[in-house]
C-alpha cells in the first residue's frame, strides 16, 4: 500500500510541477521574446529614421541651382532630437571608417561607453548587420550601416529586467511547489483511500485467518506426534504431520509478510552494526552451504552501521544466502561482499553464486508472492515462493531494494540498504 501511495503521489507532484514549470518557462519566454523584438524594432526604427532625414536634404536643381528640401522644418539627419523611451540607445556616424559623431536617443547610464563599444563593431564587422545577443548576457545590441553609421542599444538593462522575472519565477515556483506538495498529498489520500480500505481489511482478513488456523494446525501436528507409534498407521500419521508443517510455514509466512507491510519509518530504528549481522548470518549458514558442497566466502568491510530492525535483516540476509547456496553448483563458493556506496549515502551487500541463471524474464518475478521457478524442488523443499518476497519488503522498509541478475556464469542478487 506504501508503495501505491508513493507512486500515486510521484505521478500528480510530477504532473503539477510540470504544468507550473511549463506556464513559467512561458512566461519567461514570452517576456525574452517582447523584449528581443522590441530590441529589433528600435534598431530598424532609428535607422529608417535616419535614412528618412537624409531624403530631406536639399538637392542640386536645374542649372546648378539647389531645389528647396521637401520639408524645410526639419534639419538633415535630425538625430540629436530623436528619443525613443525606455530605451538607452545611440547612433554613431561613421565617416572613412572613424567615429564621426555619437547621439543619444534615450536613457544614459555611466557605465556604458558607445564609443568603446563602436569601435569594437568597426573593427570585426565589415558589412552591413544587425546582431542581437542573448539578452541574459549580452552587453549591446547593434545594427551596423557599413561605413555610415552603427546604431547601439545597451542591453543591460533589459538583461536586468529578465534576471529579476527569471528570480521571481525561480521563488514562485520554491513557494508553489510546497503547496503543490500539500495538494498532492490530499489527491493522493483521497483516490486511494478505497484501495487502502481494501487492503486493510484484506491483511486483517490474513491476519485473521491465519490465527484461527494456527490453532488446529498445531493440534493435528502435536496428536499425530502422540499416535505416531501406532502400527499400520504410521504413513498416515507422516503424512499429515508432512502437510502440516508446509501449512504451518506458509501461514507464518503469510503473517510475516503483512506484518512487514506497514512496517515502522527505518529513522525511528536503532543504529546496529551491519557488518556482525552479515557476518554472524553468513558463519551460522556454512553447515548448510558444506553439505551442498558450497563454501562461502566474505568481504564485509568492517564497522558498517545502519538504523534498522536487527531480527528483518538477518531473514533477509539468510533468504538471500540460502537461496545463492541451494541454488549453486556442487564445488563452487558463494561469495558475499558488503560495502559502503561512495557516490552516496548507503550500503550495497552482493551475494554472488555460480550455478544456473536466471532467465531475464524471471527477474523480477522472483520476488513476486508464491513465484516458483522449479515447482518440483520448491515443493519438495517444502517453499512456497514467499521468501525472496519477504526478503524484498524488508530492504524496501529500510529504503533500499533488491535486484538480481545473471551474467558471465554468476547470478547476483545486489541489496541497497539506505
Amino acid at each position: 500500500m506504501k508503495e501505491l501511495r508513493k507512486k500515486t503521489y510521484l505521478t500528480i507532484f510530477a504532473m503539477l510541477s510540470m504544468i507550473l514549470l511549463t506556464v513559467l518557462v512561458l512566461v519567461n519566454v514570452h517576456a525574452y521574446v517582447r523584449e528581443e523584438e522590441g530590441v529589433r524594432r528600435n534598431l530598424n526604427i532609428l535607422e529608417d529614421r535616419g535614412r528618412r532625414d537624409e531624403s530631406k536634404e536639399p538637392r542640386p536643381g536645374a542649372g546648378g541651382q539647389e531645389d528647396a528640401p521637401r520639408d524645410a522644418g526639419l534639419k538633415p539627419r535630425d538625430l540629436e532630437n530623436m528619443m525613443v523611451m525606455d530605451y538607452e540607445l545611440y547612433t554613431v556616424e561613421v565617416e572613412n571608417g572613424e567615429i564621426a559623431g555619437i547621439y543619444s536617443h534615450g536613457n544614459s547610464s555611466e557605465d556604458f561607453d558607445p564609443a568603446a563599444v563602436a569601435g569594437e563593431i568597426l573593427i570585426k564587422e565589415k558589412e552591413d548587420c544587425i546582431r542581437t545577443g542573448n539578452l541574459y548576457f549580452s552587453r549591446y545590441s547593434y545594427r551596423y550601416r557599413y561605413m555610415e553609421s552603427i546604431v547601439i542599444l545597451n542591453d543591460s538593462e533589459l538583461s536586468g529586467k529578465l534576471w529579476e522575472l527569471l528570480a521571481e519565477s525561480l521563488v514562485l515556483l520554491a513557494v508553489l511547489e510546497v503547496l503543490i506538495a500539500l495538494i498532492s498529498r490530499r489527491i493522493t489520500a483521497w483516490i486511494t483511500k478505497p484501495a487502502a480500505e481494501a487492503f486493510e481489511r484484506q491483511k486483517e482478513f490474513i491476519a485473521d485467518a491465519s490465527h484461527e488456523l494456527k490453532t488446529p494446525l498445531a493440534v493435528i501436528m502435536a496428536s499425530a506426534d502422540e499416535i505416531s507409534s501406532s502400527e499400520g498407521e504410521a504413513q498416515y500419521l507422516e503424512n499429515i504431520r508432512y502437510e502440516s508443517e508446509r501449512m504451518n510455514r506458509l501461514i507464518t509466512g503469510l503473517l510475516n509478510l503483512s506484518k512487514l507491510e506497514n512496517r515502522e519509518d527505518p529513522s525511528s530504528l536503532p543504529e546496529e552494526n551491519l557488518s556482525r549481522i552479515l557476518e554472524k548470518t553468513c558463519l551460522s549458514y556454512e553447515g548448510v552451504a558444506f553439505e551442498q558442497g558450497v563454501s562461502i566466502e566474505t568481504e564485509i568491510e568492517e564497522g558498517l552501521r545502519l538504523k534498522c530492525n536487527r531480527d528483518e535483516i538477518e531473514q533477509m540476509a539468510a533468504t538471500v544466502l540460502d537461496n545463492a547456496v541451494r541454488h549453486s553448483y556442487r564445488d563452487t563458493r558463494v561469495r558475499v561482499i558488503a560495502a559502503r556506496l561512495k557516490a552516496k549515502n548507503g550500503i550495497e551487500i552482493k551475494v554472488i553464486n555460480s550455478g544456473d541463471p536466471i532467465p531475464e524474464e524471471e527477474r523480477e518475478k522472483i520476488f513476486e508472492r508464491f513465484y516458483r521457478g522449479d515447482q518440483a524442488r520448491s515443493r519438495k523443499d517444502n517453499r512456497y515462493g514467499l521468501g525472496l518476497a519477504i526478503a524484498r519488503r524488508i530492504a524496501r522498509n529500510h529504503n533500499g531494494d533488491i535486484r538480481a541478475h545473471s551474467e558471465g556464469g554468476e547470478t547476483v542478487f545486489r541489496i541497497i540498504l539506505k
